[in-house]
């Protein structure tokens, strides 16, 4: 009997095996060999048809139909650029969120399909994933909310104008200098989701809008209509046998992560040294991938301590600063040294630090000044694209570094953004009013009131938010409020326009890790001074509060921290006397040392003297 159930299970593994690995693909399989592969393939369209140079109408390609040839489109859709909308997806550390601007409305909304505290779900606003791709999907790599389609009845129709913004693999692999990201950010914005991977490469041009054309277009059936979307391929990059050559095959460049992974600073007297500066791991030669890596199924590595936790990827643990350059004391063979990293002995450093802070805190970002620094990012302000928000007043106003207690419960750099919104008071909490009502109701009471100014913020006088505020209350049965400027406003019957502190208005913040600067750059190196004197901004620097009501106002560094202030400002204050301590007590221990000493030679006295009396 035993022996039966013994067989039958081995046959069901075995039998598992086997359909585990009919369901893998040719480019799924690492088969060791470090080579670069070769992709001569053919071009597929969306319906698995080849695809002819000369096809009259000419057809965009599908990556999910191409690619997926040999690769699992449905593993790599698991992977962490494309799987924010599954809820079952651990959200980990909160990370750099979509932010919704629409100034002319006083909005700033940090928005994610992760489950991260301090922003929202898109759909929380009323914003369906059709409307947040056409959003925010020029610098995202397809996928995810790309392929889910909208419940708005409107745009069911709008959908199948568009397509999908299926994964485009060329945003990350492509290495040929033709792909054309700002192209890509455009056809996206136009709506051209199905073309927008086939006009941004190097094999064809797209031109026209897929906005423009009306609900019952059909990109099969051209209809003559100006602006409507049109391939036109490249012949002469096709053999005889309609196959093409893709550069793909290769690692993975720093420049290509930096179509959606870039940083300018502003708002500082320091920032063309700091915008020049390259990370020190990439001066040294290394790329993005070295330590963001992934495995064929996409759990591409974030790289903070804790993320073994909840990735897939069995290298999490091993690529975090301190498995790199320290090791990972469970591992038999330690990890420290990686790509040659030096593993530091911190010389004089008290072991709390390491339990307070994160390496990050002391060697990333920018080198805390007074007051913080303004930061533009490309997901926030679109950068590399030709809607590119250049000013540095261009909205959201993010803010870098301020030093915050983070995830794991020690104090890191981070860039913080402040929220904007508009919102109903109930029981429970804050629930924002949809992106449509504020448009159709706070719209043009704003705009009759104001001159909204293009970029940045406007003026939110009190009599403005009290206006709009009163507006909302023949609108909705719950209390309506503002959150700006980190203050909740509300009506007050008596004085009209109140605020007060809450919950909701609180700033939201991610980590930064990046530009890691050199160990002689880092906090410290100069002397304890560097954080715990009076004067230090880890602990007493300024952190800009921002937006459209009022005049912008600043609170201190220790606010974000969890730490008592009037302790952090008598043990900075002590330090003034620390040098004059020190003389004191090492005055104190040479008269000690020499007391005992004289107590110790009269002590030997006395006993030379008892043995002489023997």
């Amino acid at each position: 009997m035993k022996k039966g159930f013994l067989f039958y299970l081995i046959s069901m593994l075995a039998l598992s095996g086997v359909t585990l690995a009919q369901q893998l693909k040719l480019g799924d399989i690492d088969d060791g060999s470090r080579a670069e592969r070769v992709h001569l393939i053919e071009l597929f369209d969306e319906r698995g048809q080849i695809i002819y140079p000369d096809d009259d109408p000419a057809v965009p390609f599908s990556m999910r139909q191409t690619c997926g040839d040999c690769h699992t489109y449905d593993l790599v859709s698991q992977g962490w650029h494309f799987n924010a909308v599954d809820p079952n997806v651990p959200p980990g550390r909160p990370g750099q969120p979509w932010i919704l601007v629409e100034n002319s409305l006083g909005m700033q909304v940090p928005l994610s399909y992760r489950d991260w505290p301090g922003t929202f779900n898109p759909e929380e606003l009323g914003i369906s994933t059709f409307e947040f791709t056409t959003r925010f999907g020029r610098q995202m790599p397809g996928g995810g909310p790309g392929e889910i389609p909208s419940e708005k009845f409107d745009e069911i129709m709008r959908a199948e104008v568009s397509g999908d913004l299926e994964i485009n693999c060329f945003s990350c692999h492509s290495g040929h200098s033709g792909q054309d990201h700002a192209e890509y950010a455009d056809l996206v914005r136009k709506q051209n989701f199905r073309w927008a991977p086939t006009g941004a490469s190097e094999l064809a041009t797209v031109t026209g809008s897929a906005k423009e054309m009306p609900d019952m277009y059909d990109y099969l059936a051209p209809s003559g209509m100006a602006d409507e979307p049109t391939v036109t391929y490249r012949e002469h990059l096709f053999d005889n046998a309609y196959r093409v050559i893709l550069d793909v095959g290769g690692k993975i460049e720093s420049h290509q992560c930096y179509r959606c992974h870039s940083n300018r600073y502003v708002e500082t007297d320091f920032s063309p040294v700091a915008n020049a500066d390259e990370d020190v791991h990439l001066h040294a030669g290394m790329t993005c991938v070295d330590c963001h890596t992934e495995d064929s199924a996409h759990h591409t590595i974030r790289g903070y301590e804790g993320e073994h936790k909840v990735s897939a990827n069995p290298m999490a643990e091993a690529s975090t600063c301190q498995g790199c350059h320290m090791g990972i004391e469970e591992q038999q063979h330690t990890t420290a040294g990686r790509f040659s990293g030096p593993v530091p002995d911190h010389k004089g450093i008290p072991p709390i630090h390491f339990d307070k802070l994160t390496c990050t805190a002391c060697h990333s970002g920018l080198w805390p000044e007074e007051q913080t620094a303004g930061v533009l990012t490309s997901r926030a302000h679109a950068l590399g694209t030709h809607e590119s928000l250049r000013d540095d007043e261009a909205l959201p106003g993010i803010i870098t570094p301020v030093f915050v207690t983070g995830y794991d419960g020690r104090i890191e750099p981070a860039n913080l953004v402040w929220p904007a919104y508009w919102a109903l008071r109930q029981q429970d909490g804050i629930t924002p009013i949809t992106l449509e009502d504020v448009q159709d109701i706070a719209g043009p009471i704003i705009e009759r009131m104001l001159d909204v100014p293009a970029r940045g913020w406007p003026d939110f006088t009190e009599a403005v938010v009290e206006a709009v505020l009163e507006d909302f209350s023949q609108q909705f049965d719950d209390e309506p409020v503002y959150i700006s400027n980190g203050r909740l406003y509300y009506l007050d019957d008596d004085v009209g326009i109140a605020d007060t502190e809450d919950p909701a208005a609180k700033p939201y913040s991610w980590p930064v890790a990046h530009n890691v600067r050199p160990a002689a750059q880092s906090l410290g190196v100069r002397g304890c001074e560097d954080c715990h004197s009076a004067e230090s901004p880890f602990n007493f620097g300024e952190v800009m509060v921002e937006g459209p009501v009022g005049e912008p106002r600043f609170v201190q560094m220790f606010d974000f921290q969890d730490v008592d202030p009037t302790y952090l400002q008598w043990f900075a204050w002590s330090w003034m006397f620390r040098n004059a301590l020190k003389v004191v007590s090492i005055s104190a221990s040479l008269v000690l040392v020499g007391v005992l000493l004289l107590y110790a030679l009269k002590a030997l006295q006395s006993l030379s003297a008892a043995k002489t009396e023997k």
